[in-house]
């Protein structure tokens, strides 16, 4: 049998050591890193990977999107895709920063301790890359989504990027500069917290006195914590009549759901894995066995 390839396109200077260690641990035999790769570079490297093998074999060679900037890994899967023609292709992933992964884990844990669909109305802080997908994960389950930002026009963005690719999507934008974040969450049953790293969003009283409030998903690990009260390692913890995650206790289901999907890649030649499909994998895991 063929070893199994996984060609890494880095936009950093320096592809991921993370991103390099986890491939091995998930089947992958040989790494190709490349950094500072931009989308003028993509087609040359994807070629090098689909024209050297064929048949079967295609299935062996992969590709894995990273590094630190989320919107240049998404140009540079956009090249890939671009360079693909007909059944002449290979299985591709997306996971800048773990952007997807980790909005998987968030989302896919909180799903086991509530019913997803319109009953359930979520608050998701953070306008970047995670909440932004985690906030789309949630609004494909039928979920109602407030979207949290200080400034109102980062979050209509996300609102409306998200309403155009999702028929019926029920999703509203809120700032927190004049509300405040206690009066957005009033009335939610999900929090997921993906502000920015050392920011105290709501503190441990407020968080409790959410009357409303059932599972809060805090996804930043640098003190002080996103979310008062919650200790960085819970892992579906009781505080106060709420289910708790830290970003170490989603931490462990974002490998699984990681590693599953490096390990996707080498079971077909024209996989491509973005936030949907790394989302419904999590989702397979979960439903297989306990996390």
């Amino acid at each position: 049998m063929p070893a199994n390839i996984l060609v890494c396109l880095d936009t950093d200077v320096q592809p991921s050591v993370f991103d390099g260690v986890v491939a091995v641990d998930s089947g992958a035999n040989h790494l190709f890193r490349h950094g500072a790769v931009r989308p003028e570079d993509v087609e040359p490297l994807v070629h090098g990977a689909m024209f050297t093998r064929g048949g079967p074999s295609l299935r062996h060679t992969a590709l894995f999107v990273g590094g630190s900037d989320v919107h240049a890994g998404e140009q540079l899967l956009a090249a890939a895709k671009k360079a693909f023609f007909g059944p002449v292709r290979v299985s591709v992933m997306l996971d800048s920063n773990g952007c997807n992964t980790t909005a998987a884990a968030a989302v896919v844990a909180a799903r086991k301790h509530l019913p997803f669909g319109p009953e359930t109305i979520a608050t998701v802080v953070g306008t970047g890359p995670v909440g932004q997908r985690a906030a789309r994960m949630l609004v494909q389950e039928g979920v109602e989504v407030r979207v949290a930002s200080r400034k109102l026009p980062k979050a209509e963005g996300v609102c409306h990027r998200i309403s155009q690719a999702i028929e019926g999507a029920r999703i509203t934008p809120h700032a927190t500069e004049t509300t405040g974040l206690p009066g957005v969450v009033e009335g939610t049953q999900l929090l997921v917290a993906a502000g920015p790293a050392g920011v105290e969003l709501l503190t441990d009283a407020q968080r409790q006195s959410m009357q409303s409030l059932r599972v809060v998903v805090d996804l930043n690990a640098v003190p002080p914590l996103g979310v008062g009260g919650i200790e960085v390692t819970d892992t579906g913890a009781d505080r106060h009549t709420q289910v708790c995650y830290g970003a170490l206790g989603v931490g462990g289901l974002k490998m699984k759901i990681h590693k599953a999907a490096i390990a996707r890649l080498f079971q077909s030649n024209d996989a491509v894995l973005d936030a949907d499909e790394i989302y419904a994998l999590g989702k397979e895991l979960v439903s297989r066995k306990p996390s």
